[in-house]
């Protein structure tokens, strides 16, 4: 195993734990809010830092875009967490998350999505 696939490793562990809490009380069916405002709860009541739909913005050549982005959660000022209510994940899905990382400096983006009968979630390293 890569020294980069353990990076946050146990940040990223934590935050797999409250999802797959919210995942067990609800199941899945129900619509992404649902999901993000559980999630928020979860995460306080197990003390995980987090900023909820952070604004960030992109830049280009040097200059700041008017044009803002908001990430479901940003956790311990160096992971995003994008999460989902979906059947299954596309490639849409997975370049938001990767995208989000890339503009907020992050340096994991994980992908989280409630909609299928278990929790499934992806990972992915930005920077190291």
């Amino acid at each position: 195993m890569n020294i980069n696939d353990r990076l946050y490793w146990e940040e990223v562990h934590k935050i797999i734990g409250a999802a797959m809490a919210v995942h067990r009380y609800f199941g899945c069916g129900f619509t992404e809010k649902v999901y993000q405002d559980a999630l928020e709860v979860e995460l306080s009541s197990q003390n995980i830092p987090f900023e909820r739909e952070a604004e960030l913005h992109a830049v280009y050549n040097g200059h700041e875009l008017n044009s803002t982005f908001k990430p479901d959660f940003i956790c311990y000022d160096k992971i995003i967490v994008e999460l989902k209510a979906v059947q299954e994940l596309d490639d849409l899905h997975r370049a938001q998350a990767i995208n989000y990382g890339k503009v907020s400096e992050a340096n994991i983006a994980l992908l989280i999505n409630f909609g299928e009968k278990s929790l499934k979630f992806e990972r992915y390293l930005i920077r190291d």
